[in-house]
Order: structure tokens, then C-alpha cells, then sequence
């Protein structure tokens, strides 16, 4: 059976620190943590003040301490908000000590229809939990439904109930996580099983309950001293919280070039995987940096421009606005005549599907994405695109919708963000022009390559005319990129430098020296 290697790469510099998730050697994720970032992240705990309930939006503006206030709906206040106001009183002013909650009688559940100015009002104080972060001009998005997130379980505070994740799907295994969890939980305090948890004992399932406890506990502790508005519960460092996320079995390696970070890392997977700890590695090369050796750098370079390359000579053309991402798919010119254009659309199709589902986890692309497929005139084949992008997309830890294509071939995606969308450079200065911006070089030798794959089926000798800059890029140093394609195409193709050629300018050429047109 084919097993899927999985490798987190973290590399940690004085400005920030970077991780990126491989599968099978391809970047699927790239998560930054700034040191100096705005101090909010999802799953962080304010004591915060109310600033002014809004009857007409039926939410509330609430001062957590950032410059712009935190917005509250309605729907996110919870139905027990009446037992989370009366305890975060009691506990601050010091009169309650056992934070367990079997001590306070639980009161009335508020309407779920009901309005903000009812049960809320202006200099209150109130614990909320950050749901989004700060995200352009907008501050962040929290709710006063509280939840700490563990390896197996989520415990949710004034709440009894204990629901189970929808992806484990054998019902008599629900049954039985319900009967565990049941047995072990806190009056008080509902449960939510995650995924990982199938298949768990008891012990491990109660040992990750207790920790939750145990930060709640900590919690509770410091409002008696907090100052109002200021963060109580801050969640585990990035490096932990993405291990917590998304590591299972299946991880082959954990690569960190920062020893302080190295040593977390491993204490953090000694308490939740202690039989994986040995894939952690402390990676102290000074030659080639780290994201040079996992060829992490090059894939960000290709992967966050305008235009994405892809096999067989397609490519996306995506294009964000305020409101929306637009995203183009397009064949290239394909010379493969034995195909029908059906077989070709569907083909390309599949293609930019696996692709689309990787640049959205890359980016962490939210809000609504409209993808402009090639047309297919078989309702077959638009089914078959649409179940094999809802199967690419279902890794996807953010809640995702997918909506059936168009009669135009249109697919509609609404996905969640709540982290501001990962937006790198890939234009750098024209050595022609010294006020002009071109694309990197690497990306302009991905696309000879692509150009180069349909070419050289068709033609027996292949000559290439490109800038010097990039003719020397592609001959020299060993083994230099053209020995590469001699190796992949058995064709040796001829490369010959153009002074007169701008730096993202190419032409090839066959053995009579007619221009061969892509």
C-alpha cells in the first residue's frame, strides 16, 4: 500500500517563525508567526469590557485591548451567557474559589432569538474567546461560547453536552467514545470528541481531559488579578497548536533548525505521541539552509504569484478583489491531437482541482472563490470533477462548502478564514529597468519547462533562445538544469543567449530554425 510521507519544516529567524507542511515533498501549508504580530490568536481567552451593544446589528463592540473593538453577534454569546456573567463576577471580586462549576446553579438559558440590548449592557465585563483574527480593517471576531482545545477532546465550559466529530463515521465507535467521555467528564462542562480520538482509551482520553482542567483552573486563577480588558489564556505556542491540529501517524519527520524551538517541539509530542518523538531532528546544516534543502523556498516562489504552472502545460490565473477570488483554469496550447476535447477538458480539469484544493490551504484563501473550469458538455465528467474536488478538499482542516458546477462551468467554494490570507511577493526588481518589477526567475524556467514538455514530443532537435541571465541559469553549475532535461526528454536542447531579448523573453526554435509556437 502507498504510505504518504508527511514532514513539518520550521525555521525560526529573529523576525519570525516559519512552518511549512510537505506532503510527498510538496508544500501543501505555510503558517507565519511575527513575534511582534497583534497579540491575537484563534482560541485566545480576554477578560474583555463591553464598549456599546448595537440593537440594530444585534451585536456588541467590545474592548479587548486592540485598537480596533472586537465584534460580538448575538449568536456567538452562548445560551448559558446569564452562568458565564454571574461566575466571571464572582471570580473576579475573589468570592468564589472552586472553579469547577458544581458549586454554581446553572441560570435561565437566554432566548435564541432574543436581542443584544436584553442581556447585555455597556462596562460590563465579560470572558470571550477570539474566533477571528484581525483581519484588514477589522478587528477581531470573538464569542462568548468558550472552548480549550486538547489533542482528543475539546472541553466547552456551561455546557453539558457531549457531541462527537461527524468524521468518525462507524456508529457503534460514537456509542462507545460517548459511554468513555461520559464517565469521566465534569459536571458542568459539555465535551466535543475530535477525530483523532477514534480508537482511544480511556486513560489517554481522561489524561488530555485532566490538562484542559488544569488550564481552565490556571485561568479562573488569574481573573481574580487581571485587568479588564487583558488576555487570561493564551494558546500554546504556533509550533504546538499546528502538531495539535494536524499531526497524526502519518508524519514521517519534523525538521527545526532552532534548538530552544526543537526542544519544545519534542516535550510537545512526548506528551501527545510519545512513539514519534524520534522524528523530531534538530537541523544544524550551515551550508544549506533549511528551506533551501526541502526545496521549500523555490515551491514558494512558484506557488504564491498571479500565474500557477502546472503539468501537461496548464495553468491558474488567480485574482483576488475585496470581495471575492476569482480563479481561472486554462490549457495551455496542447499539442496532444489524439484526444478528444472532452478527455482534454476533463483532464485539465482534474488537474487545476488537485491544485485549486492546495492553493487554498497555501494561501489560506477564505470568503467566496469562483473557479471558471474549462467548459465540459458531459454531465459525467462534471460530476466526476465536482467529487474529485470535494475529495482533494476534504484534508481541508476550514470549514469548506462546495457548490455542484454551472451550466458555465463555474464552481463556487465559501471557505472559512480566520487568519489574514498568506500574501508573499514573487515580482523582484527588472535588471532592465530600474523602476519596473519582473517575475523571479525560477518562476520564468517553470515555464520554459512547461512550454518545453509539449514542445519536445513533437520535434526531434530543439533550440532555445532566451535572455543571458537565464541562458546561464539553465547551463551552468553541475548538474545544471538543461543536463536535468537531457536526463528527463533524452534530447539535448541547444540554448543560445539574445542581448537583444528582454529578461522574461524566449523563443524556441526547431532544426531549420522556424520559430516552434507553443
Amino acid at each position: 500500500m502507498y504510505r504518504v510521507n508527511k514532514e513539518l519544516i520550521i525555521r525560526s529567524n529573529s523576525e519570525a517563525v516559519d512552518f511549512a507542511l510537505l506532503k510527498d515533498g510538496k508544500l501543501i501549508e505555510l503558517h507565519r508567526d511575527k513575534e511582534e504580530d497583534n497579540g491575537f490568536q484563534v482560541g485566545d481567552i480576554f477578560i474583555a469590557k463591553i464598549r456599546k451593544p448595537v440593537a440594530g446589528l444585534n451585536a456588541a463592540f467590545v474592548n479587548v485591548g486592540f485598537e480596533k473593538d472586537a465584534f460580538l453577534h448575538y449568536h456567538d454569546l452562548g445560551p448559558n451567557l446569564p452562568t458565564l456573567l454571574k461566575f466571571t463576577k464572582l471570580v473576579s471580586a475573589g468570592k468564589l474559589k472552586d472553579y469547577s462549576l458544581k458549586s454554581i446553579p446553572f441560570e435561565k438559558e437566554i432566548d435564541k432569538d432574543g436581542t443584544i440590548t436584553d442581556v447585555l449592557s455597556a462596562n460590563q465585563s465579560l470572558l470571550v474567546q477570539v474566533v477571528k483574527e484581525p483581519i484588514s480593517t477589522k478587528g477581531p471576531r470573538i464569542s462568548s461560547e468558550l472552548s480549550l482545545a486538547g489533542r482528543y477532546v475539546v472541553l466547552v465550559p456551561f455546557s453539558d453536552r457531549i457531541s462527537i466529530s461527524q468524521k468518525i463515521e462507524s456508529k457503534e465507535e460514537k456509542e462507545r467514545l460517548k459511554r468513555l467521555v461520559q464517565s469521566i467528564k465534569q459536571k458542568g462542562f459539555g465535551v466535543i470528541v475530535r477525530t483523532v480520538a477514534e480508537g482511544m482509551k480511556v486513560a489517554e482520553l481522561d489524561k488530555d481531559l485532566q490538562n484542559l482542567m488544569d488550564k481552565w483552573n490556571s485561568m479562573c486563577k488569574r481573573l481574580v488579578t487581571a485587568h479588564h480588558p487583558s488576555k487570561v489564556l493564551g494558546e500554546v505556542n504556533r509550533a504546538s497548536s499546528i502538531l495539535r491540529d494536524v499531526f497524526n501517524d502519518t508524519f514521517t519527520g519534523i525538521y527545526i533548525d532552532d534548538e530552544e524551538l526543537y526542544y519544545q517541539t519534542k516535550d510537545y509530542l512526548q506528551e501527545i505521541a510519545p512513539s514519534k518523538v524520534s522524528i523530531v531532528k534538530h537541523y544544524q546544516s550551515k551550508e544549506l539552509p533549511l528551506f533551501e534543502k526541502y526545496n521549500i523556498e523555490r515551491q514558494i516562489k512558484t506557488s504564491f504569484g498571479k500565474t500557477v504552472s502546472m503539468s501537461k502545460g496548464a495553468y491558474l490565473i488567480i485574482e483576488h478583489t475585496e470581495a471575492l477570488h476569482v480563479i481561472d483554469v486554462n490549457s495551455g496550447n496542447r499539442s496532444n491531437k489524439a484526444q478528444s476535447q472532452e478527455d482534454t477538458a476533463l483532464e485539465v480539469n482534474l488537474i487545476a482541482a488537485a491544485e485549486i484544493a492546495r492553493q487554498l490551504r497555501l494561501r489560506d484563501m477564505g470568503g467566496i472563490i469562483v473557479v471558471d473550469f474549462i467548459d465540459m458538455g458531459n454531465p459525467e465528467n462534471r460530476k466526476k470533477l465536482y467529487d474529485f474536488l470535494k475529495e482533494e478538499m476534504s484534508d481541508d482542516k476550514a470549514k469548506h462548502k462546495i457548490l455542484p458546477p454551472s451550466k458555465f462551468g463555474l464552481i463556487q467554494i465559501t471557505r472559512q478564514r480566520v487568519r489574514p490570507e498568506v500574501n508573499i511577493k514573487t515580482r523582484e526588481e527588472d535588471p532592465n529597468n530600474e523602476n519596473g518589477e519582473i517575475e523571479a526567475p525560477i518562476l520564468i524556467v517553470d515555464k520554459i519547462k512547461s512550454s518545453l514538455e509539449r514542445i519536445v514530443k513533437d520535434h526531434p532537435k530543439v533550440v532555445l533562445n532566451t535572455h543571458p541571465f537565464v541562458a546561464a541559469y539553465l547551463t551552468k553549475g553541475f548538474p545544471s538544469v538543461r543536463s536535468k532535461w537531457f536526463f528527463e526528454y533524452k534530447k539535448w536542447i541547444k540554448i543560445i543567449p539574445r542581448d537583444a531579448y528582454t529578461f522574461l523573453e524566449y523563443h524556441f526554435f526547431d532544426e531549420k530554425g522556424n520559430e516552434v509556437s507553443e
